[in-house]
């Protein structure tokens, strides 16, 4: 398979952030909407975004706690969201969509990571439900909006992809044992793959979607995560403090890579890409070490095949 998998030498690198990557990149009269856009690296994104003059719309399933978090930063406002239930997500849509405004930027930011086994929906697997159903809806019902000829839309991955390719037989685990890593890694691919068929669908209009790792951080996207199985990962010590900090990037630089993506001009013209560290990954070498972006999660059959199940799935396809 040829691939446009290949580095572009961005001049950035990991441990560049968030201001770095949009220094001298006006985003005055930009419209962005950010899910998640109030905690952790979606927070930073928000921030970001906004000083360079971009005004933010945050979805939030917990309203009252994003209009808290942003408080201070101008140029956002709040609504309510919830990706784990598809009427909210019709109703969201249809809100923004009645104010006749045109969206720039998409940045599929919200997330769960490693929950427990829980059920959304018609029984859905929530991790597959809320981080790819939920967003594949959003941004489907969300087209009429989406400007032509230069908006992006981001679709932020993990290199936790690496732990499982799409569960095509049963990919709500509805047979055999839960395992909350390879379902958290079903997701982060099925985040890939819509992307990469995003592109291939909205490239003729100008629309163009991207992909991204954006490192390591602790945010609260651990939350599901018990203390000991950090301490046992090697991610923190018995007292939380983190044992590897060169490992980790702040938010700042972790917010960086989603931000590029969405904005940088070195991408003119590209799309389709899965990105980490601030420039386009390499293919996964064969040594297991989680850099990289897997074959399986950039094949564009496999993408036409998971945008089909998810229309399916969701009842919704912009381009049907």
């Amino acid at each position: 398979m040829t691939t446009a998998q290949h580095k572009i030498g961005s001049g950035f690198d990991r441990h560049s952030t968030a201001d770095d990557v949009l220094a001298g990149i006006d985003l005055t009269g930009r419209l962005a909407i950010v899910t998640g856009g109030y905690s952790g690296l979606g927070l930073e994104t928000t921030r970001a975004l906004t000083e360079a003059g971009a005004r933010v719309v945050v979805p939030a399933r917990r309203r009252e706690v994003a209009e808290e978090a942003v408080a201070g930063i101008e140029g956002v406002e709040v609504d309510e969201l919830d990706l784990g239930d598809l009427e909210s997500v019709r109703a969201f849509a249809g809100r923004f969509l009645a104010s006749g405004r045109t969206i720039d930027l998409v940045i599929d930011n919200a997330g769960i990571m490693a929950c427990p086994e829980t059920r959304v929906g018609p029984g859905w697997e929530a991790q597959f439900a809320t981080n790819h159903l939920g967003h594949f809806a959003l941004v489907n019902r969300l087209w009429p909006a989406i400007a032509p000829g230069g908006a992006r839309i981001v679709s932020v991955s993990s290199t936790g992809h690496h732990a499982s390719d799409i569960r095509w037989d049963d990919p709500h685990f509805n047979r055999g044992d839960y395992d909350k890593w390879e379902a958290y890694g079903q997701a982060k691919t099925a985040n890939v793959l819509f992307a990469v068929q995003l592109d291939a669908l909205g490239e003729d209009s100008g629309v163009r979607a991207f992909a991204l790792h954006p490192g390591g951080i602790l945010t609260p996207l651990q939350r599901h995560l018990p203390r000991q199985e950090m301490v046992e990962r090697g991610w923190i010590d018995e007292n939380g403090v983190p044992l590897n900090p060169e490992g980790f990037k702040t938010p700042e630089q972790g917010a960086a890579t989603q931000v590029w993506a969405a904005t940088s001009p070195q991408l003119s013209g590209m799309g389709g890409v899965y990105c980490e560290d601030c420039d386009i990954a390499e293919p996964a070498p064969a040594d297991g070490t989680g850099v990289g972006v897997r074959d399986y999660a950039i094949d564009p059959a496999s993408a036409a095949r998971l945008w089909a199940l998810s229309a399916e799935l969701t009842g919704v396809d912009a381009f049907a």
